[in-house]
């Protein structure tokens, strides 16, 4: 009898510390859980932040409201808020589940001194930092409530994340393929970072590159090749030169037209923005510039100083309104594109339209006029790169066209900026992460 209950006994015991052993393990994995939970949103509202600040970062040009267009913290807010809440947070919740997104308030900006401002002429870095609210602790609120401890047991907890970004210079930029040759006017060729130009200046882009005086632009291939397809690539975006790349002349041009236009939503046929190509889609405005419709040729950009045409007709403000090369939809005719810039448009027959709707610059638009331009030596060595703003659609491809000479691209004050990794030495600023 004695041998049968001792053995009951240690029956008894053994059940006992079996309970207490899963009560533990399932105390572990329930924090495993938890705890998981946790970090899973965690990562997901970091991403979040990581969006909105490079995102908003890429506005920081310092530029003041003008016109009544928005200001480098009006724009880097709303990029960075668009940004940002496109993001999924707390297991890919497209509403971040339903308990708030990013607000105005969550998006501030740094002078160089890191001191909170609102002047966007001085803001030169941006903080994206969200509380994501009351995330459900699945197994820590039913231990609150075995225990009627909750207190140190709650069922929900709050995550936060922040992050903050800057613009550097890039390792590789993208340009357009031309190249800018200072000029020869300071006993030789002028020195950075102007070159000889002035901002705002006219620059003509002639159709071939021999004999072009210095202070002009040719047409050059800028992976040093004469390959159509790659001049056509390096139109649509292609990224990759860097400062001492040597450039080569373009392939056949028979593209470069088409290509051009796209950016001022000028087509031969409008395209399906939802299906086709990125690279088709137009600039945030196709309003165009030429000696019919803005006489002074002198920064179209934002009118400043540009004598008496200064106007609600400058880019800034264009853009601001998102309007079109003609604001009657036409291409050709009376109160045209063609009429407004004096440029006979031959095959080009459908506009992007003004405003946000429906295939609107609004729409569909990004900042695809303000292109970056290698400035090159004698040896066609790039040396350097131009922040310059696309004026007028090309009517053929072999057509002399101008830029805007806006200033050097590598300038904080510059509108000139791309993704793109950071490191460089010189030429455009891109959004970086430093917190």
């Amino acid at each position: 009898m004695r041998g049968a209950t001792g053995r009951h006994r240690q029956r008894g015991a053994v059940i006992i510390t079996v309970a207490l052993l899963t009560f533990f393990l399932l105390g572990f994995i329930g924090f495993a859980l938890d705890f998981g939970r946790l970090f899973v949103v965690k990562s997901e509202l970091q991403t979040a932040m990581d969006s909105c600040a490079l995102a908003a970062a890429q506005e920081l040009d310092l530029q003041p409201s003008i016109g009544g267009a928005p200001s480098a913290i009006d724009r880097a807010r709303s990029a960075g808020l668009t940004a940002g809440n496109l993001n999924a947070v707390n297991f890919q919740s497209g509403t971040w589940s339903g308990k708030g997104q990013l607000v105005d308030a969550e998006v501030t900006f740094k002078d160089q001194d890191y001191a909170v401002t609102t002047d966007p002429t001085v803001a030169q870095y941006v903080q994206c930092q969200h509380v994501q609210p009351a995330v459900q602790m699945w197994l820590m609120h039913a231990m609150g409530t075995f225990l009627g401890n909750t207190t140190d047991y709650p069922s929900v907890r709050n995550v936060m994340a922040s992050a903050v970004a800057t613009r550097a210079h890039g390792q590789t930029t993208c340009p357009i393929p031309v190249t800018l040759k200072p000029r020869d006017t300071c006993g030789g060729p002028c020195p950075g970072p102007d070159y000889g130009l002035t901002p705002g200046e006219w620059v003509t882009v002639l159709t071939s590159q021999s004999a072009v005086p210095g202070g002009y632009i040719g047409w050059a291939n800028l992976d040093g090749s004469n390959s159509a397809s790659e001049t056509r690539a390096e139109m649509n975006g292609k990224c990759g030169t860097r400062v001492n790349d040597v450039l080569g002349t373009p392939g056949t041009q028979t593209t470069i037209a088409e290509d051009w236009n796209y950016r001022f939503g000028i087509y031969k046929k409008l395209p399906d923005f939802n299906t086709d190509p990125s690279y088709m889609r137009p600039d945030f405005s196709g309003y165009a510039y030429t000696a019919t419709n803005w006489p002074s040729q002198f920064n179209a950009w934002d009118g400043t100083d540009a004598g008496a045409h200064y106007t609600a007709d400058n880019f800034v403000n264009k853009r601001a309104s998102n309007g079109a090369c003609a604001p009657n939809g036409n291409v050709n005719g009376a109160d045209s594109c063609e009429s407004i810039t004096g440029i006979s448009l031959n095959s080009f027959k459908d506009l992007a339209a003004s405003g946000t709707g429906p295939a609107s610059h609004g729409a569909w638009g990004s900042n695809r006029r303000v292109v970056t331009v290698p400035v090159t030596d004698a040896t066609n060595k790039v040396i350097d790169f131009a922040c310059m703003f696309m004026l007028a659609p090309l009517a053929i491809p072999m057509a002399d066209t101008k830029l805007e000479y806006i200033g050097n691209a590598s300038l904080q004050t510059s509108p000139c900026s791309f993704s793109g990794m950071p490191g460089g030495a010189a030429g455009p600023l891109v959004p970086a992460l430093v917190r």
